[in-house]
Parts: C-alpha cells; structure tokens; sequence
C-alpha cells in the first residue's frame, strides 16, 4: 500500500464518522493553540519586565556613599562630591553621561494646604540617565546651569494639583526655600518605577548650581552614570568603585551598583516560568492524544470485518497498520495545522486593535506546535493501529 492510498483511506474512513472525527481534532486544536499563546504570554511578560528595567537604565550605574569600618567617625569628606563624578567621567572611558543629584524637602502648597515635596539638583545628563519624558516645555540648558537661572520642571501630577494641567503649568511662578523660581517644564519618568526611585509623585527638579545655594558643601546624595554599551557596564562598575576608593579615607564604603545583575535575574525567571506553562498546556497535547486513541480503539472495533475481508484478499499486516496509523495522525496533524492558525491569529487581532501593544509571536513555540502534534498521532495512534494489524483473517470475520 502506497503512502497515497493510505491517506486516502483515512480521508474517507474520517469522513464517514464527521462529528467524531471534529470532536477528537478539536482537542488537537485547543492542546496545539493553547501552547502557542501560552509561549506567547510568557514572552510578551518577560519582555513587559525587562522592558521596564531597561526603561530604568540598562547601562545605568549609581554610586553612593554607604559607611566606613568606624561609622561614629565618617566626616563630610567621606561622602560623593561634584569632584567625584567629574573624575570618574575623566578617567573611565566607558562613561558616557555623568549625573549628580542634591536631594532636599520642602513643603510647598497645594490645594489650599500645604504638602511635601522632593527637590532634586541635577545637570543636563540627568534627563538622559534617568529617561526623563518632557510633556510640556523644555529642560534645562547649558545657560540655566551657567548663569544660575531659578528656574524649575515639576511633576505632571504636581502640575495638576497646584496649577491644573501641564500647559498651565508653563511659566508659573513656585517658591522654594524663600526664592522664587519659575516652571519651565513638565516631566515624568520614562518607565513608571512607583516612587521607588528618587523621583516621588511631587518632585522639582532644578539645575545643580542652584541647589548650591541651600548647600554650601560639593556633598552630593548620589552620582548616577551612563555608558555606552551593556556590556561595558560591569568592567565601567568596578573602574568607578576603584575611583571614589582613591579618593578618600582608607575604610570608607561605597556602593556602585547597577541593573545588570536585575536583568539577568528577570530573564532567568522569565525562562523558568515559560518552560513552566509550556509543560503544563503540553497536559492539554497528552489529553488530546489519549482521546485520539480511544477514538482509534473504538474504529477498530466497529472495522473488525473490514479488517478480515482485507487480510482475506491479501492485505499484509504493515499495510493494516499503515491504515490505522495514518488516520490517528491525519486527524493529529490536521488539529495541529488548525491549532497554530488559531494560537497565530490571536496575537494579530490584538495587534490590529491595540497598536502600541507589541506582541512577540513565537517561531520555535509553532514548530514545536507542530512536531508535537505529529508525535501524538504517531504515539496515540501506534496501539489501535498495532491491534488492528494483529487481528487473525478468521476471528475478524466471524466477528459481528
């Protein structure tokens, strides 16, 4: 028996028996589709995640000063300065932005009542390293940090509460420790870290060389530095832990960190959990199999005549179990094809209704998709298939 004669047997064998045969592909079409969205959620989650980190600063590095062997006898010149963050941009070459930041508090009132509020001190390198996203206005310039201009971004949220939108926002005039500055733009982050950064939902960011104003010391909170490539970001950690050691006290500590480590962990998570729902929607592939051979078995016994009259006229048992083996994995394999369509398209509808939502589609969770489905035909389909060549031309046809 031909391969050809073979598929055309199970067609019309299938076709006989049309709501069974729907019903048992059906379960191929769930088991097959449900393991491409599943990889297509998992993929679309870690990318979501890391993302967001990237967002943050994937070749972002900060140092800070933490404490000393001795913390009772730190001094002023323990902690980061001005001249820290200068000296590392000048002796790292991997650096490519260099930002220090002033953090103070002051209350300022909103609403009719009085509210804290965060200022920060920075340079024009800070919008680049944190990510900052300017919604109305602009950011400072090289002359506002010059010339000591008193001028200040804010929050959207703040822009809201204290002047009622953004674009009212422009050209507002805020006090803060006694001088008048005036609103020249308004910000956001790039990637929303829920007040876990320095930036709170009330912030002013202002130039640095005003901040110097209500410090009188180059003590900065922390220095924030950016580098040209991922892979520059460790070597360019140690480089510029190597540089603040340098330049202080014997015994003093200093935390440079950066993103890298959250990165990898993220993606290792997000590994383990895609290989996790991959193998629990493999469950729904085993089930459907299992299905496909019950149905088998019950062919094969409805076909127990059929099977005699063709060993009777010369049919060999291969060509037997060609039959049988054929119909479970057409029915496998057609499940299969019409899985993938379904677990494809989903992904695209959403494309096509929410633009700015990216959704990876997996090639290697469609190939898998498929191979999958062609070793459940084979797998399930081997038993009915077996017995139904095994059968003895006599008992066959005395069967009723």
């Amino acid at each position: 028996m031909f391969i050809g004669e073979a598929i055309h047997f199970a067609w019309d064998a299938l076709r006989a028996n049309r709501v069974r045969s729907t019903l048992t592909a059906l379960g191929m079409i769930i088991g097959t589709a449900s393991v491409i969205l599943v990889v297509t959620i998992a993929i679309t989650g870690r990318d979501y995640i890391l993302g967001q980190i990237e967002g943050v600063g994937s070749n972002l590095i900060y140092a800070y000063y933490e404490a000393g062997d001795n913390p009772s006898r730190g001094s002023l010149s323990d902690f980061v300065t001005l001249e820290d963050g200068e000296a590392a941009r000048a002796e790292v070459p991997e650096i490519r932005a260099a930002a220090p930041i002033i953090i103070q508090y002051d209350r300022l009132v909103v609403e009719h009542g009085e509210r804290d509020i965060t200022i920060i001190g920075s340079n024009l390198d800070y919008r680049l390293i944190r990510n900052l996203k300017i919604a109305y206005g602009r950011y400072f310039d090289r002359d506002d940090l010059e010339v000591r201009n008193k001028v200040c971004l804010i929050t959207e949220p703040l822009a809201r509460m204290m002047f009622g939108g953004l674009e009212a926002a422009i050209e507002q005039k805020v006090k803060i420790r006694g001088l008048q500055f005036t609103v020249i733009g308004t910000f956001r982050e790039g990637v929303e870290t829920f007040g876990q950064s320095e930036i709170r939902k009330e912030t002013l960011l202002i130039p640095i060389s005003v901040m110097k104003y209500f410090t009188p010391s180059t003590k900065v909170d922390q220095l924030y530095f950016s580098v040209y490539q991922a892979s520059q970001v460790e070597p360019a950690t140690q480089k510029i832990k190597a540089v603040l050691a340098s330049r202080h006290r014997p015994g003093s500590v200093y935390r440079v960190e950066n993103l890298a480590e959250i990165l990898r962990a993220a993606s290792r998570i997000g590994l383990a959990l895609t290989v996790v729902l991959i193998l629990i929607s493999a469950v729904t592939l085993v089930i459907s199999g299992l299905g496909i051979m019950n149905i088998m078995l019950v062919t094969v016994t409805e076909r127990t005549r059929e099977i005699g009259i063709k060993k009777a006229i010369g049919a060999r048992r291969h060509e037997i179990l060609l039959q049988f083996l054929t119909e479970s994995v057409f029915m496998s394999v057609t499940g299969g094809i019409l899985g993938i369509l379904v677990g494809v398209s989903i992904p695209l509808l959403v494309r096509v209704f929410v633009e700015e939502l990216v959704i990876p589609i997996s090639v290697v969770s469609i190939v898998v998709a498929f191979v999958v489905s062609c070793l459940v035909g084979v797998i399930f389909g081997v038993v009915p298939a077996n017995r139904a060549a095994s059968l003895a031309p006599t008992e066959a046809l005395r069967y009723e």
